[in-house]
């Protein structure tokens, strides 16, 4: 990493421990956990859903091929394709809503819909999917 001949030695730590702190904290947000994951979940429910969906776990999974999530209703548990780590935020937000939703309908029917579609970007992320499967040669997929 070049530096500007300028800083002076302690500058140029400082900055660089800046630097480091920020890279940490963009990765954080672009791969979170599976604890984050439980914890964007709770809020996503809470601000879109009235709280009503309350998931148990949610957590990615690498056995998810030809899903960006799945839900077990029975249980409250909730995976999420680690093939969408690193996308946008609100494109992961969208597959845990639509996940959420199932807690509650189980079935693609016009309840379900009319609920999923309480996040702003619903439509604009199932197109981003849509995309992103295409661009990977692979059939459009659902949750």
């Amino acid at each position: 990493m070049l530096l500007p001949a300028w800083l002076s030695g302690e500058d140029a730590d400082e900055w660089v421990s800046r630097m480091l702190d920020r890279l940490a904290a963009k990765e954080r947000r672009r791969r979170p956990t599976d604890e984050a994951l439980l914890e964007r979940a709770k809020e996503l429910s809470a601000r879109y859903l009235d709280g009503k969906p309350d998931p148990v776990s949610v957590r990615w999974v690498d056995n998810q091929q030809h899903r960006w999530g799945s839900c077990t209703p029975e249980n409250g548990t909730i995976r999420i394709s680690t093939r969408i780590k690193g996308l946008p935020e609100w494109v992961i937000n969208y597959v845990i809503i639509h996940e959420l939703v199932h807690l509650l309908v189980p079935s693609h029917g016009p309840k379900f819909w009319a609920l999923v579609e309480q996040y702003p970007k619903a439509e604009r992320a199932r197109g981003f999917l849509e995309g992103f499967s295409a661009a990977a040669h692979t059939a459009p997929e659902e949750c």
